[in-house]
């Protein structure tokens, strides 16, 4: 499987300054993205002022998760103590686990890390651009903290936005624990978190059995579907990997179509899965679904929103739904009568618009 390059991302191209040494060389050797990525970064800044959702007292509510989480990044690395711990592979594997948990993520599963999981080079800032990526773990530890379902609703209302960035600090504290835990105990470790990742964390989640990739290009976990933020911690520490899991998202996201449907942005594909770097993977124009994020000013989350998957697949169905054409018709028309096109929550939470006595 191909590995992906940071400076290739979204994020990391929004980063490159015309006329900085960054953005030269980038554009240099991607000439053909440098006309499309322009015309991004012309657009208003993701939650600034001049975007569709932008309010004056509730966005810095975003910025400031942001802010906090650059401020943090620093302490993803650190030194392991000196005096190293025996520990037992399936006993410190629950231990973990069990740690993850306590920290509120919900799922946890651990993969053998292999080359396809980092990226090639980092991107994202400007401090270490271009760096190749060498030193790598041998062990993943993957987690997925649940976002606030109702939050997600009011998509793609600044409340969508304000219950996303919560799933981002959430996975970084997460992360921090786990990682300061095993170099307490004498091994390497390293906190993949917003703003400085190594690897890619879907591609880790997969391989770890947290999910499959849906038709909305996000990993489709069976318990609260793409409704999570994922943490990564990357470990030298002996442990136990899990399995992937195949519990039918392609096949439902075939027979569903809802969020290529819905998709303000028109980026979800409505064609079938096609093979992109060694995945089997519907296409997702990353483009256009970002200009939508920067001229709405929230970074949308309306096929989050619209996924069956997030409000719970019926149990007694889980099992049903890779092989039943019949079960996945079923749970598609239960959601319809329910939900109509869409299921929303139309009003902001009640926090967020107490009335401002300085307007």
């Amino acid at each position: 499987m191909k590995q992906y390059d940071e400076r290739d991302i979204m994020f990391a191209r929004m980063n490159y300054k015309e006329g900085s040494k960054n953005y030269i060389d980038y554009y240099n050797r991607k000439t053909e993205m440098k006309e499309t990525d322009d015309s991004l970064r012309s657009l208003p800044a993701m939650g600034g002022e001049g975007s569709a959702m932008f309010d004056k007292v509730n966005s810095p509510i975003v910025d400031a998760a942001f802010k906090y989480l650059s401020d943090i990044r620093k302490f993803c690395e650190g030194t392991p103590i000196v005096n190293k711990v025996d520990v037992n592979p399936a006993d410190i594997t629950e231990r973990i686990k069990g740690l993850a948990k306590f920290y509120n993520a919900k799922l946890v599963g651990i993969t053998e890390m292999k080359d396809y999981h980092y990226y090639s080079h980092r991107g994202r800032h400007e401090e270490n651009y271009g760096e190749e990526i060498n030193e790598k773990h041998k062990y993943g530890i993957v987690f997925a903290i649940p976002m606030d379902t109702e939050m997600i609703m009011r998509a793609p209302k600044l409340s969508e936005s304000i219950g996303v960035v919560k799933g981002y600090v959430e996975a970084a504290t997460t992360g921090m624990i786990i990682s300061y835990y095993i170099r307490e105990l004498g091994y390497d470790a390293r906190n993949h978190m917003d703003g400085n990742y190594l690897v890619v964390a879907p591609l880790v989640a997969m391989d770890a059995g947290l999910g499959e990739f849906g038709r909305n290009g996000l990993i489709i976990t069976r318990q609260y579907g793409a409704c999570v933020r994922l943490g990564v911690v990357t470990t030298d520490m002996p442990l136990i990997p899990d399995k992937k899991e195949d519990f039918g998202v392609k096949e439902f996201c075939t027979d569903c179509g809802r969020c290529a449907r819905t998709c303000p942005g028109k980026a979800i594909s409505k064609s079938d899965m096609e093979e992109k770097d060694g995945i089997l993977r519907w296409k997702i124009n990353a483009e256009e679904c970002y200009r939508r994020w920067r001229c709405l000013g929230t970074d949308c989350g309306i096929c989050i929103a619209n996924c069956p998957f997030t409000y719970g697949i019926p149990e007694n169905s889980v099992w049903d739904i890779k092989t039943s054409k019949e079960a996945r018709d079923k749970i598609l028309k239960e959601f319809d009568e329910k939900y109509g096109i869409r299921p929303i929550i139309r009003e902001d939470a009640s926090w967020l618009t107490v009335n401002n006595s300085g307007d």
